[in-house]
Parts: structure tokens; C-alpha cells; sequence
């Protein structure tokens, strides 16, 4: 009796754990039952299923990454690209993800990256590899998000929240000729700069050179003329003076001669005695005898 009533309870508690279960934070449910879903949808918390006849699938509700190998793809004019991307994603639909992978999230990521690579490959086919690499780029990620997540929802009841490119690589093959062509390009460039600065310094030297023509020939005019009256008055004082006393003048001028000549202790003359320069000299001898 013991027994019996042993197993009774040991049975009790097995089914009482068989028909509650729970459902972590970050986490939604679905029942099973012999493989057809019954419910969806179990938030997180203490649910209650048939013991033994239901099971229960829990799957991550928070969002997921999909980092995918780098794909080929060709623009507008024919250029082929290497393009680096990510996919953040997350469960939208119980049901339908479990009916579309079985619950496997490596199966979900490998159906879902082929309707990105697809909507990717669209947009980058309708643009130039100008507009993929400027302010196109994100426009294009944002119409991927969009196409893609309106065809995860129906094929997979995955959301789609967001689509990046990382990085838009030139093939090898095609890096070195379009290095090649922008090398060709800047010293096309720095050349036309070149000559046009040396156009322009040859403007400004000649500029330059006619000023200074200009201002020397201003200032030697204006310095003949300031000589010219600086020799007018020197001849009208000279008059003035020679007018007061000749005798005192023409000795007065005998002396700024002889200063001149003689001013640097060198000078040597070779006149004749009775020469009319040195007669201030004589002069100056017979006084003295």
C-alpha cells in the first residue's frame, strides 16, 4: 500500500513538472503537439501545457546578427565591387519561423542571406560606384531593409531591422587600373595648377618690374629737379657773394679746389709755377716775403 501510494506521488510530481514550464526574459514559446502547433506566442513567466502529449520550443526574441562573406556585385557601368555587409534580424512570427527552419537559427541565417545578397545585388546594378560610395550608400541600405524585410516576414516571420555595408572593396584586378587612372588624373591636375601658377608669378613679376620702372623714373625726375634748384640757388648765392666781394670769392673758390684735390693726403698735380690754379699760392709766398 506504501508503495503504490509511492508511485502515486513520485507520478504526481513527474506530471506536475511535465505540465509547467518557463519562459525566460528574452525569450518566446511555442506548444507542440505530435508536431502541429497548438499556441504561440508564451511571453516570459510560468506556463502550464498537457503533460507528456506537448512540447515546447523556445526561441531567442532578441535581435540577431548575420555576418556574411564578402559578395561580388557589378554597377551601372559594368564595374565589379566587393561588398561587406551585416544583417540584424529577429523572430516577427513563432509559427511561421518554426514551419520555415524547424527552429534552427543556422538554417534561418543561411535562407536569409540570399534575399539580402538578391535586393544588394538590384540596387547596386541600378547605381554608379559614385553614388554607392557618397550619399548613396545609405539609401541603398535602407531600401534593402525594406525589400528584405517585407520577404523574410512572408517566407521565413523573421523582421528584418537593419541592413549595413561595412566596406565596398575594388576587385585587385580592378584596384591597380583605377589607381593607375586617379594617379594620371592628379598629375594631370598638379600640371595644369603648375603652368597656371607660373603664368600667374610671371603676371606679377612683369607687374612688378613696370612699377619699378615707373617709381625709378618718377624719383630720378624728381631728383633732377631738386637738383636743378638746389644748383639755382647755389648759382644765386654764388652770384650774390661774387657780386659782394669777386676777390674774396674767387679765393673762396681756390680753397674748395685745393680741399678737393688734396682731400685724401694722395693727390698729386703736376702744373706749371705760373699756372692761374696755384696763384694763391704765389700770392700767399710774396706776402709772406
Amino acid at each position: 500500500m506504501k508503495f503504490a501510494s509511492a508511485i502515486v506521488a513520485v507520478l504526481l510530481v513527474l506530471i506536475g513538472f511535465n505540465s509547467l514550464f518557463v519562459v525566460h526574459e528574452g525569450q518566446t514559446a511555442l506548444v507542440l503537439q505530435f508536431g502541429r502547433i497548438v499556441r504561440t506566442g508564451d511571453t516570459p513567466g510560468l506556463h502550464v501545457k498537457m503533460p507528456f502529449v506537448q512540447q515546447v520550443m523556445t526561441f531567442d526574441n532578441r535581435i540577431l546578427t548575420l555576418e556574411a562573406q564578402p559578395e561580388r556585385y557589378f554597377t551601372s557601368e559594368k564595374k565589379s565591387v566587393n561588398v561587406d555587409f551585416y544583417v540584424k534580424w529577429r523572430i516577427a512570427d513563432n509559427a511561421a519561423y518554426y514551419r520555415a527552419t524547424a527552429g534552427d537559427e543556422l538554417q534561418a541565417a543561411n535562407r536569409l542571406t540570399p534575399i539580402v545578397k538578391d535586393a544588394l545585388r538590384f540596387e547596386f546594378n541600378g547605381r554608379t560606384l559614385q553614388e554607392l560610395v557618397s550619399a548613396g550608400r545609405k539609401d541603398v541600405t535602407e531600401r534593402v531593409r525594406k525589400q528584405t524585410d517585407i520577404a523574410a516576414r512572408k517566407n521565413l516571420g523573421i523582421a528584418v531591422v537593419d541592413v549595413r555595408i561595412k566596406r565596398i572593396d575594388l576587385p585587385d584586378e580592378v584596384s591597380e587600373s583605377v589607381y593607375k587612372r586617379m594617379r594620371a588624373e592628379r598629375a594631370q591636375l598638379a600640371n595644369e595648377l603648375r603652368y597656371t601658377g607660373q603664368q600667374a608669378a610671371e603676371t606679377i613679376k612683369a607687374d612688378a618690374d613696370r612699377q619699378a620702372q615707373v617709381i625709378k623714373a618718377e624719383a630720378e625726375r624728381d631728383a633732377a629737379k631738386v637738383r636743378g634748384e638746389g644748383d639755382a640757388q647755389a648759382a644765386a648765392i654764388y652770384a650774390q657773394a661774387y657780386g659782394q666781394d669777386p676777390e674774396f670769392f674767387a679765393f673762396y673758390r681756390s680753397l674748395a679746389a685745393y680741399r678737393k684735390s688734396f682731400q685724401d693726403g694722395k693727390g698729386v698735380l703736376v702744373l706749371k709755377p705760373d699756372s692761374e690754379f696755384l696763384k694763391y699760392f704765389h700770392d700767399g709766398a710774396s706776402a709772406k716775403h
